[in-house]
C-alpha cells in the first residue's frame, strides 16, 4: 500500500469515526437488530483476491449494528471511549511496537513506565509499580500469582495447599484466578458481608481465627475497591492491619472503583498498604480498551514469579533503563503499547478532567438514587457508595413474580432503545442496575433513566393483563 493510499483510507475511517462521535446524542442506545440479522451481514465467504478500498465499504454495517457509546449507556461497568485516547489506539496499532524490552521498544517501554508512575501517584499510592495488562482478569490473576509465589512457593514444584480470604461479593475474576493458580476454587473461604455490601471484619479474624487453629497456610485477603454490582468499598485500612498480623498478602481488585479516589481519596484509605492493586483504565479512566494495570511493592516477587528468560530473550544491556524488561515482572511475553493512548490522553486533557468527570459520575449516581427514592414505584436494593445504583420496580406480585417482572422490564427497557441498563444480584433480588462511568454523559440523560423504567413497566403491565385477558 502506497502512503497516498493509507491517508486516503485512514482519512475515509476517521470521516466514519467523526460521524459516529457527532450522532452520539441522539443515537440509540442499543443496536435495533436481531441475532440473525447482525450474523447474515457479515456471512459472506472468505475473499480469494482482495477488495481493496471496497472492504471498508462494510465500515457502515459494522457501526449500525454496534452498540455505540452513547452518554445513555449505563450498563456494566465500561468505559465510554474517549476519542483521543483512540487516536493514541491508531498510532499504536501504525507503530506496531512489541512492548517487552526497552532494547525492542525504547519509546514504547520508557512511555509505559511513566504512566504507571503517573497513575500510582493520582491514586495515592507513589510507592507501587508495574506494568499494563488486558483487564482486570489479567491483573488479578497475576496479583494472586505474586501472592503464591511469595508466601507457598510453586512455581520450580507445583502449587501447595493454602487459603485465601474475600467477602461473598468479589469479583469473578478471582474465583477463575485460584482455579488457573491450581489453588483450587475450594481455597477461598468466602467472608459474609455487611449490610452495605462490605466485608466483615470479624468474619475475616473468625476465617482466619479456624483455619490457623486447623493448621492452614494463609496466603491473601482479596479486598474490593469498589464491588461490581453495588460499587462497596472493603475496610481496606483495617484488612491491610489484619493482614499485616497475620503476615498474609493484601490484593485489592480496584478494577472499578480504585480510580474514584481521584475524587474522593477519603473513601479509598488503605489503598496505598496494598501488596498487589488491580485498576482497569478502561472502566473509569474513560480509555478504550483493553487497558488494564496491575501495581504492586515488590519488583523482585515480581521477578520471582514471572521471570523465566531462554538464551534468545536474554536482555543484555548497557545500564538500567536498556535492560529493563517487562516481560521478567508480567505473565505477558507479546504486548501491545497500551500505554499510548493513556499518556496522550492525560496530556491532551490534564488529570483535573478526569478527576471532575468521574465527580461528575458520582454525582450522577446520587441524583439517580434521589430520583428513585422520590417515584413510589420504584425502591432502592443497595447504598450507593460509587456511581453504581442497584434498583427494582416495586411491581403488585410476590417477590419471585417480582424477578421475573423486573427481568421482563429489563428486556423492554433495551428494546426501547433510549437508556441501556444492566442487571445484578442483590440480597437474592434481581435488580436493575445503572452504572455511571461515561464522560458523555450530562444531568439529562441521567433523568431520562426514570420515566424509562416506567415505561418499560407499563408495556409489561399491559402485555401480562391483554394475555391474561385472551
Amino acid at each position: 500500500m502506497s502512503g497516498e493510499e493509507f491517508r486516503d483510507l485512514a482519512a475515509r475511517v476517521v470521516g466514519l469515526a467523526g460521524g459516529l462521535y457527532a450522532g452520539l446524542d441522539g443515537a440509540r442506545a442499543y443496536p435495533q437488530a436481531s441475532g440473525t440479522e447482525v450474523r447474515q451481514a457479515f456471512d459472506e465467504p472468505l475473499p480469494r483476491e482482495g477488495l481493496r478500498g471496497a472492504a471498508f465499504d462494510a465500515l457502515e454495517d459494522v457501526i449500525r449494528l454496534s452498540r455505540l457509546p452513547t452518554p445513555r449507556f449505563f450498563g456494566y461497568v465500561f468505559g465510554s471511549g474517549e476519542p483521543v485516547a483512540a487516536l493514541g489506539d491508531l498510532m499504536a496499532s501504525v507503530l506496531n511496537q512489541n512492548v517487552t524490552a526497552w532494547r525492542s521498544a525504547p519509546a514504547a517501554v520508557s512511555i509505559e513506565r511513566q504512566v504507571v508512575r503517573w497513575i500510582a501517584e493520582a491514586l495515592g499510592c507513589p510507592q507501587l509499580q508495574g506494568s499494563l495488562c488486558g483487564g482486570g482478569s489479567s491483573a488479578n490473576l497475576m496479583g494472586l500469582a505474586m501472592a503464591r509465589e511469595a508466601l507457598l512457593p510453586a512455581n520450580e514444584s507445583g502449587a501447595r495447599a493454602g487459603t485465601l480470604y474475600c467477602s461473598g461479593e468479589v469479583h469473578m475474576s478471582i474465583a477463575k484466578a485460584v482455579a488457573l493458580l491450581g489453588l483450587g476454587r475450594s481455597s477461598l473461604r468466602v467472608v459474609p458481608a455487611d449490610a452495605q455490601g462490605r466485608m466483615s471484619l470479624r468474619g475475616l479474624e473468625a476465617a482466619i481465627a479456624r483455619d490457623t487453629a486447623a493448621g492452614g497456610s494463609g496466603i491473601a485477603v482479596i479486598a474490593s475497591a469498589g464491588t461490581v454490582s453495588t460499587g462497596a468499598i472493603d475496610p481496606l485500612e483495617e484488612i491491610a492491619s489484619v493482614c499485616r498480623a497475620h503476615k498474609l498478602w493484601l490484593h485489592v481488585d480496584g478494577a472499578y472503583g480504585a480510580l474514584g479516589s481521584l475524587a474522593q481519596p477519603h473513601k479509598f484509605r488503605g489503598l496505598e498498604r496494598a501488596d498487589s492493586l488491580s485498576v482497569d483504565l478502561h472502566k473509569w479512566l474513560y480509555q478504550p480498551v483493553d487497558c488494564g494495570l496491575l501495581l504492586f511493592r515488590d519488583a523482585a516477587i515480581a521477578r520471582r514469579t514471572f521471570a523465566h528468560t531462554e538464551d534468545y530473550a536474554r536482555v543484555i544491556g548497557p545500564g538500567p533503563e536498556e535492560d529493563f524488561a517487562f516481560f521478567e515482572e508480567s505473565l505477558e511475553l507479546s504486548r501491545r503499547f497500551r500505554a499510548l493512548k493513556v499518556w496522550l490522553s492525560l496530556r491532551y486533557h490534564g488529570l483535573e478532567a478526569f478527576r471532575s468527570a468521574i465527580g461528575a459520575d458520582l454525582q450522577h449516581a446520587q441524583d439517580l438514587a434521589a430520583a428513585i427514592r422520590g417515584c413510589p414505584e420504584l425502591e432502592l436494593l443497595a447504598p450507593v457508595e460509587l456511581s453504581a445504583v442497584c434498583f427494582r420496580h416495586r411491581g403488585t406480585a410476590t417477590d419471585r413474580d417480582l424477578d421475573r417482572f423486573n427481568a421482563a422490564l429489563l428486556r423492554r427497557l433495551i428494546a426501547n432503545g433510549e437508556v441501556y441498563l444492566s442487571n445484578a444480584t442483590v440480597a437474592g433480588r434481581f435488580a436493575l442496575r445503572a452504572c455511571f462511568v461515561n464522560h458523555r454523559t450530562a444531568g439529562a440523560d441521567v433523568a431520562k433513566i426514570v420515566p424509562e423504567v416506567l415505561r418499560a413497566a407499563r408495556s409489561v403491565s399491559a402485555g401480562r393483563t391483554t394475555n391474561q385477558a385472551s
